[in-house]
């Protein structure tokens, strides 16, 4: 029977009740990290479910007791991802602060990815390329968090902080393609940290994103071509 994958929209769960309760989520722990470390030495296609349980050091038949399929991993990673976006899309409704600095510290944190390594992002990626359940789960994840990317956008455009000539969905899909192609290139060939790397991004596209009153946008448009009059005046 063909397991569904699907995106876990919460945390994981932290040791607490009884002994049992505690080991049970110890060991998810265990094979959870194990897995990674595997997918980020050998590849997610190269790692077996019994690769997995001999660096958990538990018998084979217990990763089946917390994962229908290595596949699952992955989707709790994602879960992770999601989680990240969600809690930066409640912070962006509450916050009495800038929304676009809201959005900058999602994009800077990669969507909780800045502290991964290299070698894990690219057998991610490479396990979204080679197989169908995880590409397909890729792309529902990822469209379901564009949407919370754009309610935070229509949220500052609300409060007339974000620019409203584009469509929130259209912000959206710019600043997460955009930040996914930084990620992807960053673990093919890392160069400095990829927190940096997202800084340095952000205070790219960022006043690109602000919203510009058009009293000032006319201003500007004025003194400029002022300026070149006179420039021109002078040659």
């Amino acid at each position: 029977m063909a397991h569904v994958l699907q995106i876990r929209q919460t945390l994981p769960a932290q040791p607490s009740g009884n002994r049992r309760e505690r080991h049970r989520v110890q060991t998810r722990d265990r094979l959870y990290r194990a897995a990674l470390e595997l997918f980020a030495a050998r590849g997610f296609l190269e790692t077996t479910v019994e690769d997995i349980t001999e660096a958990a050091d538990v018998g084979k038949g217990t990763f089946f007791n917390y994962f229908p399929t290595k596949e699952h991993i992955l989707a709790e990673f994602g879960g992770e991802r999601t989680a990240a976006v969600e809690r930066a899309l409640e912070k962006a409704k509450t916050t009495k602060g800038s929304v676009l600095d809201v959005i900058g510290e999602l994009a800077i944190d990669s969507a909780g990815q800045s502290n991964l390594n290299a070698p894990l992002l690219r057998a991610i990626f490479a396990a979204h390329a080679s197989c169908a359940p995880v590409r397909a789960e890729l792309h529902k994840r990822k469209l379901f968090a564009r949407r919370m990317l754009a309610e935070m956008f229509r949220i500052g455009q609300q409060r007339r902080e974000i620019r409203d000539d584009m469509a929130a969905t259209d912000l959206a899909r710019i600043t997460q393609m955009t930040c996914m192609g930084l990620t992807m290139s960053w673990a093919i060939h890392p160069e400095s940290t990829l927190r940096k790397n997202s800084n340095d991004l952000w205070q790219l596209i960022c006043p690109s994103l602000k919203r510009v009153d058009l009293k000032m946008k006319l201003k500007k448009a004025g003194t400029d071509g002022a300026k070149r009059a006179g420039r021109a005046g002078q040659s």
